[in-house]
C-alpha cells in the first residue's frame, strides 16, 4: 500500500514517539522513510519550545540547530536501521513547518506523512497554530497523525 513514508521530527517527546511508530509502520509494511527536521533560519534569539530562552550570535544559533538536527534526526536513521528500514534525512531553513513538510513529501515522493500531533487547544492552539492542521489542509497524500 504505502512504499514511502515521510516522518518530519520537532524532537519533542511526542515526535520521538512518532518516529519510533512511523520506522515500525515502514518495517511492518516494507516501506522506506524519509525523515525531516526543518527550523527557521539562525537569528540572535535562540528559542526553545517556541519560547525565547536567550541570544546567541547566528553563526553559533546555525551550529545549535544543526547538532540538535543532528541529533533528532539520529533516532529516526538508528530505528530504522536497527529495523532493516531504508532511510534518508533531510534538513531544511523553512520558517513555516507545515509548508516544508508538505514541499518535501511531493518532492521525494512520499505517499505518506506520518506525524505527531500535540493537540494543543484552547488559546494555546489559536495562538501557535496547528502545523499538523496545515498539512492536513495542504499534503496532496494520506496524512496519519499519532498521538
Amino acid at each position: 500500500m504505502f512504499k514511502h513514508i515521510l516522518i518530519p521530527t520537532d524532537g519533542s517527546a511526542l515526535s520521538h514517539r512518532a518516529v519510533i511508530a512511523g520506522v515500525e509502520l515502514a518495517a511492518a509494511i516494507g516501506a522506506r522513510v524519509t525523515g525531516l527536521f526543518a527550523a527557521p533560519a539562525a537569528t540572535p534569539l535562540v528559542y526553545r519550545d517556541l519560547l525565547p530562552v536567550g541570544y546567541a550570535t547566528p553563526a553559533r544559533h546555525a551550529r545549535l540547530i544543526e547538532k540538535s538536527a543532528a541529533r533528532y534526526l539520529d533516532v529516526i536513521a538508528d530505528h530504522a536501521k536497527k529495523k532493516g528500514v531504508r532511510c534518508a534525512l533531510v534538513q531544511l531553513t523553512d520558517d513555516y513547518p507545515a509548508d516544508a513538510i508538505v514541499a518535501t513529501a511531493k518532492k521525494s515522493r512520499c505517499d505518506l506523512v506520518f506525524m505527531a500531533s500535540h493537540g494543543r487547544k484552547g488559546m494555546a492552539g489559536l495562538l501557535l497554530g496547528s502545523e499538523t492542521q496545515k498539512v492536513l489542509a495542504r499534503a496532496g497524500v494520506p496524512v496519519l497523525v499519532y498521538r
